[in-house]
């Protein structure tokens, strides 16, 4: 039986058809059976804030879902860090830093025990000044006279900054030739302070470099020096979108969107 009788009159017919594709239209902004669209707000760090950005169109289009997007620095003490903000109680559902920061939230009650996932592996890097010389760092030695060559540094106030401000300059025994001429960037992207010329050469994860105009990137640490950090994505205890938030994280965790990491140098910590 047809969907619609010949034998209703045209004009009616056709008001008739275009009820039924306005409330089909209407059933797909709906999302999934019906439902309304879940609208999921997210904080990130610096190395997975230019991942997000990509991954929010495809996320959206194929959940039907909404996403905010707030960024923010993994630890540092800077006002909009994102344990500043959680300080605050300000609004959000999901947030993804390194991995040792989200496990100390997880600690102090601000995400949900057990919803912690590891998103992504990212390693640290250099940059300079577009144009400028690069500098040799393929090794420990050229690494370290690089860095005593250098009339100013710039790095992050998370994870790579922490580790370079407390244990790399150490390990190569030049703290107290380095570190006074090294600036610790708040609220900033090195690579931003790099390109400005405000800093010579900067450090900080490879991710967070790479989006930077007006910089040159050099290249990673080498393996002797390198620090690989995780990052993860966990659901906050105030959250008003469990289910929200826990469709999003699957969506970053999931095999689809491994090219769009490795465009952004990150690599997969999703378990096969």
């Amino acid at each position: 039986m047809p969907l619609l009788s010949s034998n209703i009159p045209f004009q009616r017919r056709a008001a008739l058809v275009a009820g039924l594709w306005l409330a089909a239209g209407l059933a797909g902004c709906a999302g999934p059976a019906g439902k309304a669209p879940h609208q999921v707000t997210m904080m990130t760090s610096g190395a997975f804030a230019a991942t997000a950005t990509e991954l929010k169109p495809g996320y959206e289009s194929s959940t039907g879902d909404r996403l905010t997007i707030v960024y923010g620095s993994s630890m540092g003490g800077a006002a909009d860090s994102i344990p500043a903000r959680l300080a605050r109680n300000e609004p959000v559902d999901v947030v993804i830093l390194a991995r040792a920061s989200l496990d100390e939230l997880v600690a102090q009650g601000k995400v949900v025990p057990g919803s912690q996932v590891d998103l992504v592996n990212s390693l640290i890097g250099f940059a300079v000044r577009k144009g400028a010389p690069k500098p040799d760092i393929g090794s420990v030695a050229a690494v370290r006279a690089t860095l005593l060559a250098a009339p100013s540094i710039a790095y992050s106030a998370s994870a790579s900054g922490t580790y370079y401000q407390n244990e790399m300059l150490k390990n190569l025994g030049i703290e107290a030739e380095v570190k006074p001429k090294s600036k610790r960037i708040l609220s900033e992207r090195v690579g931003t302070v790099v390109a400005r010329g405000d800093a010579e050469l900067g450090l900080q994860q490879v991710s967070e470099l790479l989006p930077i105009p007006g910089v040159d990137f050099v290249g990673v640490l080498p393996p002797e020096l390198q620090r690989m950090t995780t990052f993860s994505a966990g659901i906050s205890t105030t959250a008003k979108d469990v289910e929200g938030a826990r469709t999003l994280i699957r969506y970053f965790a999931s095999p689809a969107v491994v090219p769009v990491l490795q465009r952004n140098g990150l690599e997969s910590a999703s378990r096969p």
